[in-house]
């Protein structure tokens, strides 16, 4: 298979700790794969997705985005990923096509595909009806649709997602979890974090789990369970593994 990210023996320092938050990690993801990032809080993995990108520069190692040098070639690499954070990026006061709209700008979405895109996605995720209200009033299942939407309009090769459902309804977080699937099955790359360990079981096609920085195990999620004797699920591995 292709591989479209190549992570090598990357390590980040913050000044002030003595310890990586990151520390010698290496990993590739192959094209159209679902690539889970999961560990405890603090082991790393928000780190690592805002190196990936480009939001920090590594203490040392490399990244390389589709073939280009994620540090020397940013402006080539930018274009061709999506990122949807964890915390909302919506502008409060704005309605959430205002918002959507502002974001296509930035990419330089012409006008009318941009609407095109924009009327496609919120009917998608059925929130056509609340596109004109401000974001404030909306739910926080609304907020993080809207957020997602804004990181796929400019039809990325390659998603970057910082736990996607958090504190949200189970209607909302079905119905992103259904236009996950179907953005994978027509060619694109997620990477993905979360704390939803049963969701990261069914959704991933492969994972790695992180420990103080460092990748403590690294394959499809059945694969990794059934080497555990004791492991039915995910969750027992992630204890068994983390102690967390």
């Amino acid at each position: 298979m292709c591989e479209i990210i190549e992570v090598q023996s990357i390590s980040k320092y913050f000044k002030g700790n003595e310890s990586p938050a990151v520390k010698n990690v290496s990993f590739n993801i192959n094209k159209n794969e679902i690539f889970g990032l999961i560990g405890p809080n603090g082991a790393g993995k928000t780190t690592i997705i805002s190196i990936l990108c480009g939001l920090y520069n590594p203490t040392k190692g490399t990244v390389k985005i589709n073939g280009f040098d994620l540090f020397s070639d940013l402006s080539k690499v930018k274009h061709q990923i999506g990122i949807v954070p964890q915390d909302i990026a919506l502008y409060p006061t704005l309605t959430g096509r205002e918002n959507l709209e502002f974001y296509g700008a930035m990419y330089g979405i012409p006008k009318l595909e941009l609407k095109m895109e924009i009327d496609n996605w919120l009917n998608k995720f059925e929130m056509s009806s609340s596109a004109d209200k401000p974001v404030y009033k909306y739910s926080g299942g609304m907020k993080r649709r809207i957020n997602l939407i804004a990181g796929i309009l400019h039809k990325p090769d390659i998603l970057f997602l910082d736990e996607p459902t958090v504190g949200i309804d189970v209607k909302s977080r079905s119905s992103i979890m259904f236009h996950l699937n179907k953005l994978s099955d027509i060619g694109m790359t997620i990477i993905y974090t979360s704390h939803h360990l049963e969701e990261a079981e069914k959704f991933c096609s492969d994972l790695a789990i992180i420990n103080a920085g460092q990748i403590i195990a690294r394959g499809a999620p059945k694969d990794l369970i059934d080497t555990y004797d004791s492991c039915e699920n995910l969750e027992d591995l992630f204890f068994l593994l983390t102690k967390k």
